[in-house]
């Protein structure tokens, strides 16, 4: 039994490590360092919102899809149109690998996350910020966040 809850443990405590999560504030300040508020029509607060419905701040999220596709990274950017897994074929639109976006310093994450909101739908290619964020008053994500 004791054995059990050990491995059971050290389970927990693996997945932990594995998590990368960002600070909603550090996020935002990052967004607006790389000119994201307003890209696009787009403010700072919809970009932290599709990073909480994507991954709940989560810079090393990966999610496989039922088509055998992957989401990657905190926007949960897809390999199936935008990076290259090597495990499904790919338009690699982005071009970069999918590991680059579980990247903690984000720089290819974000400039991928430009190129998708560049195109056709903007970010309601992303269905979690139209389901969830679209329409919805934002303003509370920068609650708290000085970004000077």
């Amino acid at each position: 039994m004791s054995r059990a809850l050990f491995i059971a443990l050290v389970g927990c405590l693996i997945t932990i490590h594995q998590t990368r999560l960002v600070n909603r504030c550090d996020l935002a300040k990052l967004l607006q360092q790389e000119e994201m508020d307003g890209f696009e029509g787009y403010s700072l607060s919809d970009w932290l919102c599709l990073a909480f419905v994507e991954s709940d701040f989560n810079t090393s999220k990966v999610n496989e899809n039922a088509d055998g596709s992957f989401d990657y990274g905190i926007f949960q950017i897809n390999s199936h149109y935008w990076c290259n897994d090597h495990q499904s074929h790919s338009e690699n639109i982005c071009h970069l690998e999918c590991q680059e976006l579980l990247n903690p310093n984000l720089l290819s994450t974000i400039h991928c996350a430009r190129k998708i909101v560049s195109g056709t739908g903007g970010m309601k290619n992303w269905v979690a910020w139209k389901m969830h964020c679209s329409g919805r008053p934002l303003s509370h994500w920068m609650t708290g966040c000085r970004l000077g």
